[in-house]
């Protein structure tokens, strides 16, 4: 993947393209599997089950990595990925 200006100056990316490069990601309500929350995988934005949290968003298939919809939409061209 090719850093651009973008993602060189923007403070939520951190290497995400090691592991989230061209994934298919899932929208769907979130669960979490032997954890209370997740995190955003970019701005850290809570998901879980508690009223203040995100309910929805994107997740890998496995529900491992899940990034809020305004991440998804900020990084969605440069990751590449198919949303479903």
């Amino acid at each position: 993947m090719k850093i651009d200006a973008f993602l060189k100056n923007d403070w939520r990316y951190q290497g995400q393209d090691k592991y989230l490069y061209g994934k298919k990601l899932f929208f769907k309500d979130f669960t979490c599997v032997g954890r209370e929350h997740d995190h955003c995988e970019f701005c850290w934005k809570k998901f879980g089950h508690e009223s203040e949290n995100l309910k929805k968003g994107y997740s890998t298939e496995d529900n491992y990595h899940w990034i809020c919809q305004e991440c998804v939409i900020d990084f969605l061209k440069y990751f590449k990925w198919e949303l479903l």
